[in-house]
């Protein structure tokens, strides 16, 4: 879909715009297209308390039924009530692994589609297309599926089989890219966009809308098929972010961090190995992270036998750590991670074992304590006190002593930050504590728990990792909070209309009796 710009006499406003064109925004336009879900006839809810409240209106869609009420005593692994909720609905039990066929019935009916953009940078499924195509998700499968279209019949379909019961990062885009065609919602989505401004705006009737600004890359008319950006603007009455979280890579903010040879993503490594820069001659790699991107990282390159120092804050033991939280037979790669980080840890006041000079393959002997995973050392409860310009790095530990170590490259892998500079202060007014840079887990944004209305800003809502939802599963139910509202809202603008179209009547009658 092109855009253009869109000039303050314009009566043409969207109902809604959704930035971000990620699994929160395909979810979200997927339920603003009257894909509308009810209690089934014939459905069972494993919690007796849901099910009996389900059946109390039968009749009723989802999104017209008390959504704080259908909440209460409904619990699972989100800190969100409506997340929980309808991850319930969709995934009975879905925590024990059970395939238990979900309660709902999902019904397209046309009249209640609410009109909608969603703006994003790359093809649907935002995000997903950027990530490392071979490495397995850590969710299962189902919990990365969307209403309407299971993802193993989509997978078996395109002849494709699942590991372990979870998918490829590239399967997953894929997946999503063709969710968006499968269920007609390609009108309503601009790809190629980047959004430049959010902002309050009053027009000539009054009417306070938000004006949504940015630009759209496309294709140029002339010779060489040349891509031009071009400037558009739009008006919305309601405002949904969903950028996700992976924008911004968090810096650990010391001396030399921008040092050539110092990396804060996954692709740079990827690079780095593909061009040959990288590879088992190469002086060792600093992964520093203790989350699954880091542990990915320590598995490509290991994977390479390039030599690797693992540096992290925490213990190993410590229950925060992902690691800790992972079922061994499901993830078995990311189990031998772990085992690594704790079986081959750097002895404090040992002098540090050159990775370089070390066997590729263990000695059968087992004498030395560093041959089970040769080429690998962890430093846990370590943190990066500086990089020096001769590829070295110095760390320190809670004691304060320092170990150098010489690098071919660090990779620093410690989160990341959601870009939100289309929006005043880059949107840490609208967070739970605006003097800090918004996170997912530590400074989310502050909404309502019921509607996911940003508390700060009405007619703004946020999901998705926005408010601390880093799994699919749990993002779904932002998208019905947030359909639940504007159905309600655009309920109350209706009656409030006919009330004043009624007594306009009764006044018009009145006038003329007289």
């Amino acid at each position: 879909m092109e855009l253009h710009n869109k000039d303050t006499f314009s009566e043409d406003i969207l109902p809604v715009v959704i930035v971000g064109n990620g699994p929160s925004g395909i979810c979200l336009s997927y339920l603003l297209s009257g894909y509308t879900p009810y209690f089934s006839p014939d459905g069972f809810h494993p919690n007796p308390i849901l099910h009996n409240k389900l059946t109390e209106n039968p009749n009723l869609s989802l999104f017209d039924q008390d959504l704080e009420y259908l909440c209460e005593g409904v619990e699972g692994r989100s800190s969100n009530p409506v997340a929980v909720l309808f991850d319930a609905l969709l995934l009975p039990d879905g925590d024990f692994g059970v395939d238990c066929a979900s309660p709902l019935i999902w019904r397209h009916e046309p009249e209640r589609a609410t009109p909608h953009l969603v703006l994003g940078k790359g093809p649907p499924g935002g995000a997903w297309h950027a990530m490392e195509g071979s490495m397995l998700t850590l969710s299962l499968a189902n919990w990365m599926e969307l209403p309407g279209l299971k993802l193993k019949d989509w997978m078996r379909d395109k002849r494709r089989n699942l590991r372990n019961d979870r998918a490829t990062p590239a399967e997953i885009a894929s997946y999503y890219q063709h969710y968006v065609s499968k269920m007609g919602l390609e009108k309503s989505f601009a790809c190629g966009t980047t959004v430049t401004s959010v902002s309050r705006v009053s027009l000539e009737s009054g009417r306070s809308v938000w004006k949504i600004q940015g630009l759209q890359r496309r294709a140029s008319s002339g010779e060489g098929n040349e891509v031009i950006e071009v400037p558009f603007s739009v008006y919305a009455e309601n405002v949904v972010l969903a950028t996700g979280t992976h924008d911004i890579p968090a810096r650990l903010g010391v001396d030399g961090e921008n040092l050539p040879f110092v990396c804060h993503s996954f692709w740079e490594l990827e690079a780095a190995i593909s061009s040959g820069r990288l590879d088992r001659a190469s002086e060792p790699v600093l992964v520093v992270g203790a989350g699954l991107t880091a542990a990915d990282a320590v598995l490509a390159a290991h994977h390479l036998n390039t030599p690797v120092y693992h540096a992290f804050r925490r213990p190993v033991s410590d229950p925060a750590l992902i690691f800790n939280q992972l079922p061994k037979l499901l993830y078995p790669e990311y189990h031998k991670v772990h085992q690594m980080m704790s079986q081959q840890q750097h002895k404090v006041g040992e002098k540090v074992v050159n990775l370089s000079n070390q066997p590729l393959s263990s000695p059968v002997d087992g004498t030395s304590p560093y041959t089970r995973y040769p080429g690998y050392l962890s430093f846990p409860k370590h943190h990066v006190a500086a990089f020096k310009p001769d590829g070295k790095c110095v760390l320190e530990d809670e004691r304060g002593l320092q170990t150098v170590l010489q690098v071919s490259m660090a990779l620093v892998l410690i989160g990341a930050h959601p870009n939100l500079s289309f929006l005043p202060e880059h949107g840490r007014p609208l967070s739970l504590d605006s003097k800090e840079p918004i996170s997912c887990r530590r400074n989310p944004l502050d909404v309502d728990p019921y509607t996911y209305e940003c508390v700060k800003e009405p007619g703004m809502y946020a999901m998705g990792p926005l408010v601390g939802e880093n799994f699919v599963r749990f993002l779904k139910g932002g998208a019905l909070a947030i359909v639940c509202d504007i159905v309600q809202k655009q309920r109350k603008k209706r009656q409030e209309k006919c009330t004043t179209s009624s007594l306009n009547i009764q006044l018009s009658n009145c006038t003329l009796e007289a």
